[in-house]
Order: structure tokens, then sequence, then C-alpha cells
């Protein structure tokens, strides 16, 4: 069984296609399309196998789509424990535009959730042995999950002896702080609003990461900033990781690549700094992809390389 297991509450299939030019109220003659398992733990499950570690998914799933799902999964290689729902799983649309290079990106709410749903897969959670080392619960809740569901998955996890990552935003995110996790990876905009006040210096980002640490909200606190990299706060330190330049073709899943090398990282015995360098490096990999592309594993070994040659320790 996997040391690392990933939760997706609202899983999508990524549809993406091509036109020439976007045009309304026009017929587009579009390429034909491409279909990907998405949704955040489903890209943090993929991405950890990208850089060559093992995990399960678990996720809702429901109709064809959900079917769909799990053959796409089943493809790829992943092991996965998907909960049925009555509902549709959701697809998203991503439309390229050959003429300017823009990527047009429609994504979908996702089908009503029942509380038997919800209480489904935590019951699976609860029957699944041995119990993983990391819990990686990402991206958002679809309607009908309580805001509280990651917090309740903290205390499940925490009963078990496990370590609980979460990378969702709202008041989802504010639940699972008040519920104490070991790890939350918020960007600076979910930070702001998880702070309730603006986070415009270093200083202020610094500070309040550090007040949710000694709170007890979270263990580590890993603030994602786009192109300038990341700041990390835990217990014992910091660090500003920044990040190496790159070719940009795509930031569809950098976010989802940056947690996969972060828990891949811890669960490969790399310290805090290590691993938050090596989840920055994975993020640009992926940065370096095409269309819905996760990170390579060749791209984030040479640029963890770089970031780790170029940071001295932390303070």
């Amino acid at each position: 069984m996997p040391r690392i297991w990933t939760i997706t509450m609202n899983p999508a299939i990524d549809k993406s296609s091509a036109v020439e030019n976007v045009v309304a109220e026009r017929k587009l003659r579009c390429a034909s399309p491409r279909f990907e398992p998405g949704g955040g733990g489903i890209n943090v499950s993929r991405a950890i196998a990208k850089l060559g570690g093992e995990s399960l998914a678990f996720y809702l799933a429901g109709g064809g789509v959900g079917r769909m799902m799990d053959n796409l999964l089943q493809s790829e290689g992943l092991a996965y424990e998907s909960v049925p729902v009555q509902g549709m799983t959701r697809e998203n649309l991503i439309i390229y535009e050959d003429s300017t290079g823009q990527q047009y990106r429609f994504g979908m709410p996702g089908p009503e959730i029942h509380q038997g749903e919800c209480e489904g897969l935590l019951e699976r959670l609860d029957r699944c042995e041995p119990k993983p080392e990391f819990v990686v619960a990402s991206g958002s809740l679809p309607p009908g999950v309580p805001v509280d569901f990651y917090a309740r998955v903290a205390r499940a996890v925490r009963e078990f002896g496990g370590k609980l990552i979460v990378d969702t935003s709202g008041e989802a995110l504010a639940r699972a702080v008040e519920a104490s996790v070991f790890l939350i990876k918020p960007n600076i905009r979910e930070m702001q609003s998880l702070a309730g006040k603006s986070l415009g210096s270093e200083g202020e980002q610094e500070e309040y990461a550090a007040e949710i640490v000694k709170q007890g909200g979270s263990e580590i606190v890993v603030i994602s900033l786009g192109a300038a990299g990341a700041l990390a706060t835990w217990k014992d330190g910091w660090e500003r990781v920044r990040a190496p330049t790159v070719p940009i073709r795509s930031k569809v899943g950098a976010g989802d690549s940056t947690v996969a090398g972060i828990v891949l990282g811890l669960d490969r015995g790399l310290s805090i700094p290590e691993a938050i360098r090596f989840g920055v490096a994975a993020g640009a990999a992926a940065v370096m992809t095409p269309g819905t592309e996760l990170c390579r594993r060749e791209d984030t070994e040479d640029l963890y390389k770089r970031i780790s040659a170029e940071h001295r320790s932390p303070v």
C-alpha cells in the first residue's frame, strides 16, 4: 500500500482542444479533443507518478464521466479507490487559440453531493490498511459537501497518526486550519483571504505564516508565490525559495505539481527546506510543459539541482 494517499472531492475530466480563432456567434471547428483525468488530488497523484513515486487516489465518481475517470487512471497505472455518487462527475473545457497562443479555461461546478456520499468516502478511508504516512486533501468542495469536510479528514488522519496536507481555499481552508493540519499550501490570494487582510509586503507574509504555525493551525505553511517561488515557514525556521527562470508554456497544474514534489520529497526523507525546494522545482517544471501536462521528472530533478545550488541554509 502506498505511503501517500490523495483525496479529491470534486474531480473532473479535462477536455482540451484547439481552434484557430475564438469568435462569438460562429460555429468553430476544433481539433480532435484530448481527455485527461483532473481535479486537485488526482493531479497530485498523477504528478507523484511522473516523479517516480506512488500514491493511492481516493475520489468521488458518478455517471459515465466517472467511469471514464476510472478508465483513464487505470490506463496511467495509478492506484485508485473511487466512491460512487448519484450525480455526474464534471467535465472542464480548455480551448487553445492557435492564432494568439492564448488559453481559455471553463471550469464546471461539479455535481450535488449528498451527506451519505461524503460519509462513504470517509468510511472507505477508514477501511483501507495499512494507513499512510501522508494524506493530501486537494481541490475545491463540490455543492453539498460541508465546508468543514477537510477539518473532519484532519481529525480522522490525526487519529491514525498520519500527516494531512491541505491545498484548498476559502472557508474550507479556514476550517481545516482551525482543526490543525500538518501542511497547507495556499497561494498569496488564498492566504490573504484566510488572513482577512492584504499581505502585500514580504514581512507581512512572513509574520502571518509564522502566526499560523505558532497557534498550531499548521505545522508547515507554504505560500505559493507564482514566478517568485514560495515562502515556507515551520516551527524551527523559514525560507524563501526563489523559482528558477524557465520558458513558460502553460501554468496549468503548477500548484498540484508543487504539492506532489513537497509530499514526495518528505516521504523520501528530505528535510523540510529540501522538500519545499523539490516542490518548487516540480511547479516550475510544470510551467515548462504544454497544455494540461504536469511536471516531468527530468526537468524537475534538473531544476532541483539548480535551486539547491543557489540556496543557502534557512534562517
